[in-house]
């Protein structure tokens, strides 16, 4: 864990808001898990993503008629192979993607994270995995930004390990995202999760965290 994980002098009051995210295969999800474990509260937006993408969401009617039907599976939901093809084929595509989806995650990003602040809690975590590629849209909301990291040959392992995509595949992946040295360079925390890091370690880096959050 690097420093600059001090949290006292933040502006502002109420929970304390912490940014979490990190490339794909980074340990990111697994980090925010080990945070709820120790009390914090977490508003996943790839979960909420995924979500007005399902059968019934609310992005599916406005992403039909920007993109036509072929970009819906044959039961209601995107598919997200198909647009996966079209975005990384088309820059004008993904931001008229992300101009849909995004301000939809964000209205119930905050409605989850009122919810969490009414029932008590001191600490809510944004797992956004696209926080430092939006620019000041996600980190004028939050307190502090954590980045999980590791090298890239790590992070291609792990994910075609997980989902049997071909290593260029996951590639092109990381090439749409921010650069790592980006992601570092806008981060408060940065924790490190490469192969010389087991789980019994990384658990104890982030208790450590819990504590200077309030957890």
């Amino acid at each position: 864990m690097s420093s600059g994980s001090d949290t006292s002098g933040r502006a502002g009051a109420g929970p304390l808001r912490i940014g979490l995210t990190g490339g794909i295969g980074s340990g990111k999800s697994t980090v925010g898990a080990m945070l709820v474990r120790h009390g914090a509260a977490l508003i996943d937006s790839d979960a909420i993503s995924r979500a007005t993408t399902a059968v019934g969401g609310s992005a599916i009617t406005p992403i039909t008629a920007a993109f036509g039907a072929q970009v819906i599976g044959m039961d209601g939901a995107l598919d997200r192979a198909a647009m996966r093809a079209l975005v990384y084929r088309d820059v004008d595509a993904r931001q008229r993607l992300e101009a849909i989806i995004h301000p939809l995650v964000g209205a119930e990003s905050e409605r989850q994270a009122r919810t969490a602040i009414e029932a008590g809690t001191r600490c809510l975590v944004f797992d956004v995995p696209l926080l430092v590629e939006s620019g000041s849209r996600w980190r004028s909301r939050v307190d502090r930004v954590l980045v999980v990291d590791c090298p890239a040959a790590t992070q291609i392992a792990r994910v075609v390990a997980r989902s049997g995509l071909a290593a260029d595949e996951v590639q092109r992946i990381l090439d749409a995202q921010a650069p790592r040295a980006q992601r570092l360079a806008a981060a408060d925390i940065v924790v490190h999760n490469g192969d010389d890091v087991d789980l019994a370690t990384l658990e104890c880096t982030i208790a450590q965290l819990a504590r200077s959050f309030g957890l």
